[in-house]
């Protein structure tokens, strides 16, 4: 909600003191839409790509290890531009850092569509992957900024948009890629990057004039950079979401491999795949709304702790016993991801504050993340079994709960990040 035009108040005092619930459509429609279509283009790049790596390897020519580099860009562009985005938008503001991002999205899934190199490709998805890491910093700030007395229903709704982003790609690839090219299959989606742009570049074309919806550039926050790695809360988000990451991403890329060492198909490894995504989707709907209704919300952490303890002990020692069950149990454990994305806002006063906590979280996080997979496959490599990597997932765990504990406590990250009013 918005500060009337006119007003001397601060969108930080905005945000810090809403009247209460206000109807969360009225005078934020275009808004909405801009951080609905935003968060739908989160994850694009990643899962229309992974489906066709083997088709597109057929006609470039690339070999297995360069699929490998091509799995770890996405965690690396979204680790470096976690960590760079909150300059970028101190110079460009949170809505034009999103139409950036946006737009970096839609041009490079465009034109990596089109090249015929192997360089050229990955190149052009790191552009379209970095303009999402982006995204995934600014989105959590916006919804702050816009939605401060809507922060649950609002984080439910971005999160989800999010998952449904990583799911429909992954589903539609191969079939489309069948029906026409795998170029048409690749390129479709830069068309919605492209719309993800159009509303934050109305929301910048109205500039700081109030309009029926109240989505112009609100004034400028009256605090200087602040530092989230001088706070324990800054630490604990990042600890927190940086090993849930790990864990999942590592679950994404050997799930398959875990069940056909056991006697799986491939086709069914690649269902329980699916079936692992699908439970994040679950997570998306309840996770910000139980976590904004407690004060601490640590004990959904335990919960989640003893998740992945039954899971991976069930994979670990009997994976075909009951393969569903221990998936969806597992799939309930990165339940914290969007506990994360929640957090972000909840423990911020202002959306300075959050892009600051975003880029962080998620800069630090992914960094994490990047090495889970790799080191997961090394360790599996090296002791020719499941134990060591299920062992690394187990100090993962550890690590969960150590950091939740520290971001969950209900205090701010502004009360001690070093921050000074200027």
């Amino acid at each position: 909600m918005t500060a009337p035009a006119g007003s001397s108040r601060s969108a930080g005092a905005t945000a810090q003191a809403p009247r209460g619930p206000q109807p969360l459509l009225a005078g934020r429609m275009l808004v909405f839409a801009a951080i609905v279509m935003s968060a739908l283009t989160l994850r694009l790049a990643v899962t229309s790509f992974t489906p066709l790596a083997e088709k597109i390897s057929d006609e470039l020519g690339f070999s297995s290890t360069v699929v490998g580099v091509f799995g770890m860009v996405p965690t690396a562009m979204f680790a470096v531009f976690g960590l760079l985005t909150p300059a970028i938008a101190r110079r460009l503001g949170l809505e034009g850092t999103a139409l950036l991002g946006m737009l970096m999205a839609g041009v490079g899934m465009l034109t990596r569509a089109m090249v015929s190199d192997t360089w050229s490709l990955l190149a052009l998805s790191a552009l379209a992957l970095g303009g999402m890491g982006i995204g995934n910093v600014v989105i959590p700030p916006l919804v702050k900024r816009y939605f401060g007395d809507r922060l649950a229903l609002m984080s439910s709704i971005y999160i989800t948009g999010v998952q449904i982003g990583t799911i429909l790609p992954a589903t539609v690839a191969v079939p489309l890629a069948d029906a026409f090219d795998w170029r048409i299959s690749l390129g479709v989606w830069s068309l919605l990057g492209f719309a993800a742009a159009a509303p934050w570049l109305m929301i910048l074309a109205r500039g700081r004039k109030q309009s029926g919806d109240a989505a112009a550039v609100l004034p400028a926050e009256t605090h200087a950079p602040g530092r989230p790695w001088r706070s324990p809360v800054g630490w604990g988000m990042a600890g927190m979401f940086g090993m849930t990451s790990l864990i999942t991403y590592s679950m994404f890329t050997w799930i398959p491999k875990i069940l056909t060492e056991a006697g799986a198909s491939e086709s069914f490894g690649g269902s329980m795949v699916a079936l692992f995504s699908f439970m994040g989707l679950v997570a998306a709907f309840a996770a910000p709304s139980v976590c904004a209704r407690m004060r601490n919300p640590f004990p959904i952490v335990v919960g989640c702790a003893v998740c992945y303890a039954v899971g991976f002990t069930g994979l670990f020692l009997a994976p075909m016993s009951v393969p569903i069950l221990w998936v969806i149990v597992i799939g309930l454990g990165p339940s914290t991801f969007p506990m994360s994305l929640t957090l972000i806002n909840l423990r911020t006063r202002t959306h300075v504050g959050s892009a600051a906590l975003s880029g962080f979280t998620q800069g630090i996080g992914y960094t994490v993340a990047c090495i889970g997979p790799l080191l997961f496959g090394v360790l599996h490599e090296s002791t020719g079994g499941w134990g060591a990597p299920f062992a690394l997932l187990g100090v993962a765990v550890v690590v969960v709960l150590i950091s939740a504990w520290a971001a969950c406590k209900p205090r701010m990250l502004e009360d001690s990040w070093g921050a000074k009013t200027v």
